[in-house]
């Protein structure tokens, strides 16, 4: 299953046309508030040139590359979390969600309505988690009093419930994500789990600005705020022109890197985009390779190989022997796999092996 990222922000911030050109799709895009009504659905590659190398090698009858799947609800308002703008529905869609973007306008333009007629990006930002922890406090409730009726039988487990959900509840009340609370044990944390808290959810910022600003990002003041603000909370910042990604997209594919350089980019802002939701889950990418199939499989930073064999099948997981590795650096240096052998530098690892992000594996299994 892809990482699944919930996009969330204003109306009118520029999420919807974020998500066209993440997904190259068509989700309504337009100058008022709630055109989303139904949540909008795209799963797609994560960019990684290790990956592309790896096709060009071994030119392979299937590709498979790592996907992320990207979730735009409908803006979100003041009063959300209560149903206003039915934006306790929308909140509802993005509860099953891995990870957050948080799409803030930091840009100035009198043809595009802000909800609340000003650009204050800190503010919005504000609106947004308050709607968040709300919805959160809601669940939370709910949560708490279903666990002090099955206290009373005794049960254990609804005790911890009881003694976590009043400390949550103390702690969102306070305007504090649920991210604040720690469970005491893996019973306090297995409850946690399950409320699918949305303040408990790693999050990160998307600074949506005009072309003319990303030439001096560094300078511009009202991205200042956000990257400030993400420094201080260690929060993950990113700043694209939705804009521009969406005219990218529409490019034919031929023509797409020239129009880059031609904005002085490196690379699409959405690459950006779409690593950092895969990064800011802490996860990495191991590949398997051969002229059949090239795949990339998403796993945990400090998988073991053995858990790492059982993403491809559950048979190599419990029949684990042993794992061939190689790195995508020594590959490509060396041109093959006979010369990655011939050189020393193929591995042979064990149960206890950490895989590393970027490791090419072979696994060795019996059952």
């Amino acid at each position: 299953m892809a990482l699944s990222v919930g996009i969330v922000g204003l109306p009118n911030v520029g999420k919807s046309t974020l998500f066209n050109a993440l997904s190259e799709k068509e989700a309504e895009a337009a100058n008022y508030a709630f055109c989303t009504i139904d949540p909008n659905v795209g799963i797609v590659p994560v960019p990684d040139p290790r990956f592309d190398k790896l096709v060009e090698l071994h030119r392979p009858k299937k590709i498979v590359p790592a996907t992320v799947e990207f979730v735009d609800i409908a803006g979100l308002v003041r009063g959300a979390s209560k149903g206003e703008g039915k934006g306790n529905a929308f909140l509802s869609n993005i509860r099953d969600a891995d990870a957050v973007a948080h799409v803030v306008r930091c840009f100035e333009d009198e043809n595009i309505l802000h909800v609340d007629n000003r650009v204050d990006p800190l503010a919005d930002i504000e609106t947004i988690e308050t709607e968040l922890i709300l919805k959160d406090l809601e669940t939370v409730q709910k949560r708490l009093d279903k666990a002090e009726r099955a206290a009373k039988g005794q049960d254990a487990l609804e005790k911890k419930a009881v003694a976590l959900c009043k400390r949550l509840e103390a702690s969102l009340n306070e305007g504090k994500p649920a991210t604040a609370i720690e469970p005491n044990d893996e019973d306090e944390a297995l409850v946690l789990r399950d409320m699918f808290l949305l303040t408990n959810k790693p999050s990160f910022f998307v600074v949506n600005v005009k072309d003319d600003q990303l030439a001096d990002l560094d300078n511009d003041p009202l991205v200042a705020q956000v990257m400030q603000l993400g420094q201080e909370r260690g929060v993950p910042v990113v700043a694209i022109s939705a804009e521009i990604e969406a005219e990218i997209m529409q490019l034919p594919e031929e023509e797409r890197a020239e129009f880059i350089e031609s904005m002085g980019l490196d690379e699409p802002g959405l690459h950006k985009v779409i690593r950092t939701g895969y990064e800011t889950l802490d996860l990495i990418t191991y590949f398997t390779a051969g002229e059949p199939e090239v795949h990339a499989w998403t796993i945990d930073r400090g998988t073991k190989a053995p858990q790492a064999a059982g993403k491809i099948h559950s048979d190599f997981e419990r029949g684990f022997i042993r794992a061939e590795v190689m790195k995508c650096e020594d590959l490509f240096e060396l041109g093959s796999e006979q010369a990655v052998k011939a050189a020393g530098k193929l591995g042979v690892e064990g149960k206890e092996y950490i895989v590393h992000d970027g490791d090419i594996m072979h696994f060795r299994f019996n059952v």
